[in-house]
């Protein structure tokens, strides 16, 4: 069947005199504890069921070819993101040749970032850091009644803040480059496209065109914001890639869309002492819990930021040029034939996303995607329909769209592709005392567990909004993958004073009261 090629598959016996021995080597080298353990051509393929898929996928014959030895590299990752940066290193430990491919294309302002991807750059951690700087502000208000004294005015320098936060994230940056150098992996700036099959063009800053060949590929390109269409939105118009690096206070703010990037964007400015009003077009946070969505929005409106619901902007035009300038929104009713118009400082776009692959040439090699929205159909292993191209993070279609998410995801298919792994990422699951002596909304945590009665009351969602809600959030997900039932939270006391225990009082009072 293998003809000349090099096929070795071990196969130990523990009475054998060496087994043992044999066997440690071969954990010690594959990260596998079973058997067979099967090598082609100096390469480690895995045991039975990865032998057999990778007939079904035809990477078997390609290895027995001996044709991967003829490539630049084993794994080409295009998209220096969490995902594709945590794919990039497992492999680099398992022994393969890596490189990662990453280009930041300006927007039509012009701003461009590192290595590392939304999350690091333009999205979680500048926000979390200027939403923190906005909870500092109302800690100062608080201040006084806590008996803190000061007479001057406080205020807030928008330059230090953004200085501070692009310092600290420039340091992440560098800390990727110099973890890939260390991991051996080849990262190259440059925007990656597809010729052939297995061959990609990567284009520089300056126009410099290179090519590379590899075995296999990762795509792992992520997501940009997506503009309206309109007269004026990329001319006078910002996006969340803008906001964190933006060079002077923005001032008066409108944000466009109701998009939990939109509402948390106008939470942090609003608590910076920004006047900010969001537009909607129909609903917040559509495809979230509407319940939860519109008490976030009576909260938000109790904190002074305004609203513009059933509207939709039609134009956008600059009255002043300046840092910032002044912008007419012109704006048209969902409902009837009203027109409104306002003037702002700043206008943000944040009305949704859409998958960078459009233009990496993957209808070269016959890559599926969705026309709609971009979006890489995958298998449970992230693979495409073409065997040897695999994506991961924001990019799949139906997939979450969570920074953790996509870094175990690389991570797993590293490990599968060439550590003989099977394990896969599972999708599917995935009164404050802070306000009482301020007197500052005392009434303003809200907690809902949602349980499946079918499987004994297990826990399959879990709504909190509310103080660190993203501390309290993580430690019932775990829960949540292990299985908790309500009756286990029943019977759980709670931690006092937190607001986590209020998860624990729904189960006390629904048991109480006899409801579901």
């Amino acid at each position: 069947m293998f003809g000349h090629y090099n096929v070795f598959v071990f196969i130990l016996f523990f009475f054998s005199e060496n087994g043992t021995d044999y066997q440690e080597m071969l954990l010690e080298m594959t990260g596998q504890k079973t058997v067979p353990n099967v090598f082609i051509n100096k390469t480690h393929l895995g045991g039975c069921d990865r032998t057999l898929q990778a007939h079904k996928d035809g990477s078997l014959q390609h290895l027995l070819s001996g044709e991967n030895e003829a490539y630049d590299y084993d794994l080409i990752v295009i998209g220096g993101g969490s995902g594709g940066l945590a794919c990039s290193k497992e492999a680099a430990a398992l022994g393969k040749k890596v490189m990662v491919l990453d280009y930041v294309v300006p927007t039509p302002k012009g701003t461009t970032w590192g290595l590392g991807g939304t999350c690091v750059n333009v999205g979680c951690i500048p926000k979390k850091l200027m939403h923190q700087t906005a909870l500092l502000g109302t800690a100062l208000q608080d201040a006084r009644k806590f008996g803190w004294e000061f007479d001057e005015t406080v205020k807030h320098n928008w330059d230090t803040m953004k200085t501070a936060v692009n310092s600290y994230i420039g340091s992440l940056n560098w800390g990727y480059r110099v973890a890939l150098r260390d991991k051996n992996v080849n990262y190259v700036n440059a925007y990656a496209e597809f010729l052939e099959p297995h061959k990609i063009k990567a284009v520089n800053k300056r126009g410099k065109e290179t090519f590379y060949t590899a075995d296999k590929f990762v795509l792992a390109t992520g997501e940009r914001p997506r503009y309206l269409g309109i007269p004026g939105d990329k001319e006078y118009c910002i996006t969340s890639d803008d906001l964190f690096s933006l060079p002077y206070c923005p001032g008066k703010t409108l944000l466009i869309g109701a998009s939990y990037v939109s509402l948390e964007c106008g939470g942090f400015l609003a608590g910076l002492g920004l006047d900010v009003t969001i537009m909607v077009r129909s609903i917040l946070l559509r495809g979230f819990d509407q319940d939860m969505a519109n008490r976030a929005g009576a909260h938000m409106e109790e904190h002074g930021i305004k609203f513009l619901r059933k509207y939709v902007p039609i134009k956008v035009e600059e009255l002043e040029a300046g840092t910032p300038g002044r912008l007419k929104v012109t704006a048209k009713s969902t409902e009837t034939d009203e027109i409104i118009e306002g003037e702002y400082n700043t206008v943000l776009i944040a009305v949704g996303r859409d998958a960078c692959t459009d233009k990496i040439g993957l209808d070269k090699v016959g890559v599926k995607v969705n026309p709609k929205n971009g979006k890489v159909p995958v298998n449970d292993e992230e693979q495409t329909n073409v065997p040897h191209i695999f994506a991961i993070g924001d990019i799949l279609e139906g997939k979450w769209e969570l920074t953790p998410v996509a870094i175990q995801a690389g991570k797993l298919l590293a490990r599968r592709l060439y550590g003989g792994s099977n394990v896969k990422i599972f999708h599917s699951l995935l009164w404050p005392l802070e306000f009482t002596v301020p007197s500052r909304d005392n009434n303003q945590c809200y907690a809902k567990l949602i349980c499946n009665k079918l499987d004994n009351d297990r826990v399959i969602g879990f709504h909190y909004l509310g103080p660190n809600a993203g501390e309290v959030t993580q430690g019932f997900g775990v829960a949540m993958k292990c299985g908790v039932t309500k009756e286990q939270l029943d019977g759980t006391i709670g931690i006092h004073p937190t607001c986590a225990e209020l998860v624990l009082y729904i189960c006390w009072s629904s048991r109480r009261s006899g409801l579901d």
